[in-house]
């Protein structure tokens, strides 16, 4: 019992952290990141737009200028299940399913990189590309837990992000060991922000 109410306990801190990356915008740029890595793309051939209803999670354009869209009603099950299965058929399950009814519209808009700094960091670390990364990823992970703990206000989170990123000079990775110490680095250099 006391391990299941450690494990409730840790997923709610989780749902907290992922919130407050969603409301900063910087999973979108994490987001960015990754396609970069999984799919061998440039940044400039990946887009962020912003779609209010999330009905669609991804769309990948095609030579011929068509637009394949993956739909989905937005519930995060769907996809760890396909990720726990993979490489495995699609299972059943009883999430709730996509309805058209249920949009009347869907709409768009470019990202404003002056309302979301964090998106505009986060596109600018993978620009940079090498241990930039590395450093967004854990100087976030330490600001994002400092405002739930109250130790800083939510705007303060990127201005926290970007003196990091200002500070640290870009490493090319070398080893798995080096990102660690990048990682170690980025962590207790913005702590002492933080205090």
């Amino acid at each position: 019992m006391k391990a299941y109410k450690l494990i409730q306990a840790e997923i709610l801190v989780f749902k907290k952290e992922v919130t407050t990356d969603s409301a900063t915008m910087i999973n979108k740029g994490f987001e960015v990141i990754e396609a970069m890595w999984l799919f061998g793309l440039p940044l400039y051939k990946i887009r962020v737009i912003i779609h209010p209803q999330s009905a669609i999670h991804s769309a990948v354009e095609f030579i011929d200028g068509t637009i394949i869209a993956q739909l989905g009603p937005a519930d995060m099950r769907l996809p760890i299940q396909y990720a726990l299965l993979y490489p495995g058929k699609r299972q059943h399950n009883i999430f709730r399913r996509f309805n058209f009814h249920d949009f009347s519209n869907l709409t768009f808009a470019q990202p404003n990189t002056t309302t979301f700094p964090c998106l505009r960091l986060a596109l600018q670390a993978a620009q940079s590309g090498q241990s930039a990364t590395a450093v967004l990823t854990a100087t976030n992970d330490i600001a994002v837990n400092a405002f739930l703990a109250e130790q800083i206000s939510f705007l303060q989170i990127p201005e926290i992000i970007e003196k990091t990123l200002a500070a640290h000079k870009i490493q090319r990775i070398k080893s798995l060991d080096q990102v660690w110490e990048i990682d170690d680095w980025a962590r207790n250099y913005t702590r002492s922000l933080v205090k």
